[in-house]
C-alpha cells in the first residue's frame, strides 16, 4: 500500500523503439519496489513507449495524488534532463507537486554496478591490475556531460585497473573499437567494455559491436540493485527540493 505522506515516485525513462528498452525499465522499477516496499512507483517515457510522463501525470492528479518526485532514468546531464523533462513538468496538472531529482550519475553506485557486470562477464578482482576498461557511453553533443564521462574513467582507473578509456557510441570520439585498440597498444593483458548504458538499444547494439576486438562485454546496467538503490537515494534527495512550477 502507497504511503499517503510518501511522494510518488515517477521514473522517467528516454522509451525507444526497441521493446528490450521498456522491459528492462520495467525490471528496474520491480527491483525499485522490491527494495522499498510501501512506496508507489510509476514509469513514463519520453517518446516511443507508453505511457507517456504526461499522461502519467495526468493519471496521478486524476487519482487525487498531490507529491511527486520525477526521477529521470539518465546517467549525465545532457539536454533530456536540462531542457525536455523540465518542459514536459511544467506541463503538469496544477494541482501536484512535482520535484525533479538529479539524474543518476556520477555515483559510486555506478561504478560498483559496472564491476558488477564484468564479474558476470567473466573477469574476477584479480585480474583488474592487467585488464583496461573501455567506458562505452551512448554519447552527447553536451560537453558538460562528457565531461563526466571523462572524469569517471580517471576516477575508475584509480580502483586499479589497467588503464581505463572512455568511448562515444554517438556525437563524440573515440569509438569503442577505437578505444580497444588504444588498450591494446598500451600493453594491457586483456581488454574489457564496460557499457555506461541503463538498457539496451540501438547506440548500447553499436556498442557491442565495437567490442568485437574485445576480450570481454559486460552487459547493460539495467536492473543492477546498485542502480536500484541510486534511484531511492536520488528519491530521497528530491523529497524536500523546490516543486517544479507547473502551467497547466
Amino acid at each position: 500500500m502507497h504511503r499517503p505522506h510518501s511522494p510518488v515516485l515517477l521514473v522517467i525513462a528516454h522509451g525507444s523503439r526497441d521493446p528490450r528498452h521498456a522491459s528492462t525499465v520495467d525490471a528496474l522499477v520491480r527491483r525499485v519496489r522490491a527494495q522499498r516496499p510501501g512506496l508507489r512507483v510509476e514509469t513514463g517515457f519520453l517518446e516511443f513507449s507508453v505511457p507517456s510522463v504526461r499522461g502519467v501525470l495526468e493519471s496521478l492528479a486524476a487519482e487525487g495524488v498531490r507529491d511527486v518526485v520525477a526521477l529521470p532514468l539518465l546517467l549525465t546531464r545532457a539536454f533530456h534532463a536540462k531542457a525536455d523533462i523540465p518542459a514536459v513538468l511544467a506541463e503538469a496538472p496544477a494541482r501536484l507537486r512535482v520535484r525533479q531529482a538529479e539524474v543518476l550519475g556520477p555515483s559510486p553506485l555506478l561504478l560498483s554496478a559496472l564491476e558488477r557486470r564484468l564479474y558476470e562477464a567473466g573477469l574476477t578482482p584479480a585480474d583488474k591490475s592487467s585488464t583496461g576498461v573501455v567506458l562505452a557511453s551512448a554519447g552527447s553533443s553536451d560537453p558538460e556531460a562528457i565531461a563526466v564521462i571523462a572524469e569517471i574513467a580517471r576516477e575508475w582507473r584509480l580502483t586499479g585497473w589497467c588503464a581505463v578509456r572512455p568511448a562515444f557510441a554517438s556525437a563524440s570520439l573515440p569509438r569503442t573499437e577505437d578505444a580497444v585498440r588504444e588498450l591494446r597498444a598500451l600493453g594491457c593483458a586483456r581488454v574489457a567494455v564496460a557499457p555506461y548504458v541503463l538498457a539496451p538499444g540501438f547506440l548500447p547494439d553499436r556498442i557491442a559491436r565495437g567490442a568485437a576486438d574485445a576480450d570481454v562485454l559486460a552487459g547493460v546496467l539495467g536492473p543492477a540493485p546498485e542502480v536500484a538503490r541510486l534511484l531511492l537515494e536520488r528519491y530521497d534527495g528530491a523529497r524536500t527540493a523546490v516543486p517544479v512550477a507547473v502551467g497547466a
